[in-house]
């Protein structure tokens, strides 16, 4: 048997699965699977913008400093320092790849927001719909280029690596290395051998571990969960960040009104419609996002209300509508007027500051296999992410894995062991029609994170915590190994396994 290998294996299609995949894809062949469409991302629903220092009243030393300040003194200064000197690089590649910025007086020729903890006018945006710009441009160059393969409603199932064919090598151990992936036909129900000589790791973030949260469905943590299986190393996973400003309304499923709202002026409010961040944070409404979340948390539960007011009546009317028609239109869907009305907000689970580690070529603990985006851990968030240093880490990151991966492209790799890689065995599992049992799981699973392990968090309620999640894991584990695997199940069994984590 001589098993067809792919040089490059993307596991994700938001702005860092995307843009590697183009990068790499000038070197050799590329497969790229994603659970849904190929827009369906995190990367789609983000408002706010990009940062970047691209104005002359900024530099780089002032965005560092802003970052480390966010991160409470626990970020990898290095990593800092990586992504601020490539940001203006960045916003120039994803520009060359089509993608439209608006366009303003300052910076470039761009029209630069601000958003919580930035000293300056920082943010590329394209209105508050930058993410699905990123992704509308990066699609539309991944989709005509030749050396990309796209496997939609694909999902990942577990990574191969050469520890789990000699069971002399240490999972993780120096001699380990990433060698693909079983992925699972979605449609098909069929789980195949996706072999590869470097694997991307680009899943995106963990929001649906929690019950509330602004991400979309597809944020179960695969990546994550799946590179801890294997044996690569994790950190940092307890740095979950919480939005501060989600929409408070039953049909709205979170949704985010952006930081950049706040930048412009706005003002958070008591439902009494009196200030409070002033008592909380020099910089009131705009002060970095855990700080906020905290402050609203407390609020809530100092007051017994279940939201506070975002005050958006004091922007310009007109300048709003312009600004935000995102949120604008979403809004009025709800029966708000953001020109008139004050929003009702809550926290909801954002993002993940932690994940997979890497280095700063973004490669993991494993060889062969790199991460980006918001499943790694480079060390440039911290205890707490920077508003709009999200997406910014993800084109910076996953240029330095391309990098590093075209350098490699199987350096030192044995081929033989492409051929030792054995099909799916599905065992004695069988088809389960208790899609009400995951249903169910899955919301146990996200109160019980919600409730004990939220914004403000004791000991007793994480022991608490942990002691339920110890006999959900059991559980659900049982259930997956004697069921026929679904994406459903996929996701369960990772979405528990990042809640432990």
């Amino acid at each position: 048997m001589s098993r067809p290998v792919a040089d490059f294996l993307v596991i994700g299609s938001g702005v860092a699965g995307l843009s590697f995949a183009l990068k790499v894809a000038r070197h050799g062949s590329v497969r790229l699977v994603t659970k849904k469409e190929l827009a369906e991302s995190n990367t789609n629903y983000a408002q706010g913008g990009i940062a970047a220092v691209l104005a002359d009243d900024d530099s780089f030393d002032l965005h560092i400093a802003d970052t480390l300040t966010a991160g409470a003194g626990l970020c990898n200064e290095e990593a800092v320092r990586t992504l601020v000197e490539n940001g203006p690089t960045a916003i120039a590649h994803l520009v060359d790849f089509g993608v439209r910025f608006s366009a303003g007086d300052t910076g470039a020729g761009l029209d630069l927001g601000r958003e919580g903890g930035h000293s300056r006018r920082r943010i590329a945006h394209a209105r508050d719909l930058t993410g699905a710009e990123i992704e509308r441009a990066l699609v539309a160059a991944v989709k005509s280029h030749p050396a990309i393969t796209v496997h939609e409603n694909h999902i990942a199932v577990n990574l191969i690596t050469r520890a789990k064919l000699d069971p002399e090598v240490a999972a993780g151990g120096p001699d380990d290395r990433a060698l693909g992936a079983y992925v699972l036909d979605i449609e098909k129900g069929a789980i195949e051998v996706f072999a590869a000589r470097n694997t991307l790791l680009a899943t995106g973030g963990a929001g649906k571990v929690f019950l509330y949260t602004s991400n979309p469905d597809i944020a179960s943590g695969d990546g994550v969960a799946m590179a801890y299986r294997a044996g690569a190393k994790i950190a940092n996973m307890e740095f979950m960040q919480f939005h501060p400003t989600c929409l408070y309304h039953p049909l709205a499923k979170s949704f985010l009104v952006s930081e950049a709202v706040r930048g412009e002026g706005a003002i958070l409010k008591r439902t009494d419609a009196t200030p409070f961040m002033e008592g909380y944070h020099e910089l009131g409404s705009l002060a970095p996002r855990d700080i906020v979340a905290r402050a609203i948390d407390r609020e809530m539960k100092r007051r017994g209300d279940e939201f506070v007011y975002l005050d958006t009546t004091v922007i310009d009317p007109v300048y709003f509508e312009k600004r935000f028609p995102k949120i604008f239109a979403t809004c009025r869907d709800y029966g708000y007027d953001p020109r008139e009305q004050m929003l009702p907000v809550a926290p909801a689970a954002h993002y993940l500051c932690g994940g997979v580690v890497t280095d700063l070529a973004a490669h993991t603990t494993i060889d062969g296999l790199f991460a980006a985006g918001e499943c790694a851990c480079t060390g440039v968030h911290g205890a707490n992410r920077l508003a709009s240093n999200s997406l910014l880490e993800a084109v910076v990151f996953a240029d330095k894995a391309a990098g590093a991966a075209i350098d490699r492209n199987g350096a030192g790799l044995d081929e033989r062991l492409y051929d030792r890689i054995p099909e799916w065995d599905p065992g004695e599992a069988v088809a389960e029609d208790e899609k009400a049992v995951i249903n169910h799981l899955w919301d146990e699973v996200r109160r019980l994170m919600w409730n004990y392990v939220g914004i403000a968090r004791t000991d007793k309620r994480l022991k608490r915590a942990k002691n339920r999640l110890v006999n959900l894991r059991h559980e659900i584990d049982e259930y997956y190994w004697r069921s026929v695997v679904t994406s459903d199940l996929i996701e369960l069994r990772n979405l528990v396994t990042c809640a432990m984590l």
